[in-house]
């Protein structure tokens, strides 16, 4: 599946973007948070607070408890303020 990294955490992963293959136990948004952050410090800095980062599934805006079964594009994103 394809992750996008939007703001502050594309900075502190240092892409954009990537294509990734979670193992089968990774079944939700919270599950794939953990997985990514134990992939090096970079993810590890970028989803130190993991209640903080906003998700979406194939450009929906989704929960941390929602399943990622046959996801084609996850995005992560820190919270946002109108302006």
């Amino acid at each position: 599946m394809k992750v996008l990294y939007f703001a502050w955490v594309r900075e502190r992963i240092g892409k954009g973007e990537e294509v990734v293959e979670p193992p089968a136990s990774v079944t939700t948004v919270a599950d794939l948070i953990g997985w990514l952050a134990g992939r090096g410090e970079e993810y590890a800095y970028a989803f130190e607070k993991p209640k903080v980062i906003r998700a979406a599934i194939d450009r929906k805006h989704v929960k941390l408890e929602t399943a990622i079964s046959g996801a084609r594009e996850i995005a992560f994103f820190p919270p946002m303020t109108g302006g």
